[in-house]
């Protein structure tokens, strides 16, 4: 359920909040500030989920946006089996929305993440499956789809404001041309363009819908380019 009144955006406690995990990162904490969690992070995480999620059917008629947590609404619950950092919460909120038939991280999403004192914006895949690596690269190598995606890529870069993330490879895989003009492309095992910066005055008013979007918008192309190279 969403939080019902329409998004009107995000607030100072919010970020508070966020700030105050921070610095108690554990249950006894986050248990006595339930109800800060549930009225200033997840409730207008609900409600911007929901409009964001009409906007962005305005560019991807087939994406889900779906406002609950597990869902589009990433979980403040850190999975610890694997890691050297034991602290029980995550001290940011992600949102989510993804374009494809596939679990939702194997699709080309829309991600919007807040934290104490920034925000992230992205679009594309964060880390490509195994099965979608190789379409991937083939297409990056093919004649016609490889200069799209640089003609893409070059005219998101154009913007001061934009970077290009997924790049994780130090050598060209075997079996693909390293003098290629696309090669540098087949270091990636994601492919995603990204905007980071300091909390901008719109979050906390129903305009960061518009604000947001906007980067979508710019960014679309990559997100049309990785859809559909996922179903070559």
């Amino acid at each position: 359920m969403s939080g019902g009144q329409g998004f009107n955006g995000f607030s100072k406690k919010t970020f508070e909040f966020l700030s105050g995990l921070e610095e108690n990162n554990n249950r006894k904490w986050f248990e006595s500030n339930r109800d800060a969690f549930e009225s200033y992070l997840l409730s207008p995480a609900q409600d911007f989920v929901v409009e964001m999620g009409e906007r962005l059917k305005t560019l991807s008629p087939s994406v889900v946006a779906v406002p609950l947590i597990d869902k589009s609404i990433f979980r403040i619950y850190r999975d610890t089996r694997f890691s050297a950092d034991k602290t029980p919460y995550k001290t940011h909120l992600g949102m989510l929305f993804w374009d494809g038939p596939r679990k939702k991280l194997e699709n080309p999403n829309y991600y919007v993440q807040l934290n104490k004192f920034s925000i992230f914006v992205g679009a594309g895949e964060y880390i490509f499956p195994p099965d979608l690596l190789r379409s991937y690269r083939n297409s990056v190598m093919h004649p016609r789809r490889g200069t799209e995606l640089r003609r893409i890529l070059n005219g998101i870069a154009a913007n001061p404001s934009y970077k290009i993330g997924g790049r994780h490879y130090k050598r060209v895989p075997r079996g693909y041309d390293p003098g290629h003009p696309n090669a540098e492309l087949l270091y990636h095992n994601g492919l995603y363009a990204y905007a980071e910066s300091a909390l901008p005055e719109e979050i906390y008013t129903p305009g960061f819908v518009d604000y947001c979007f906007g980067m979508f918008r710019d960014m679309y192309p990559l997100q049309k380019w990785l859809a559909r190279t996922n179903h070559l």
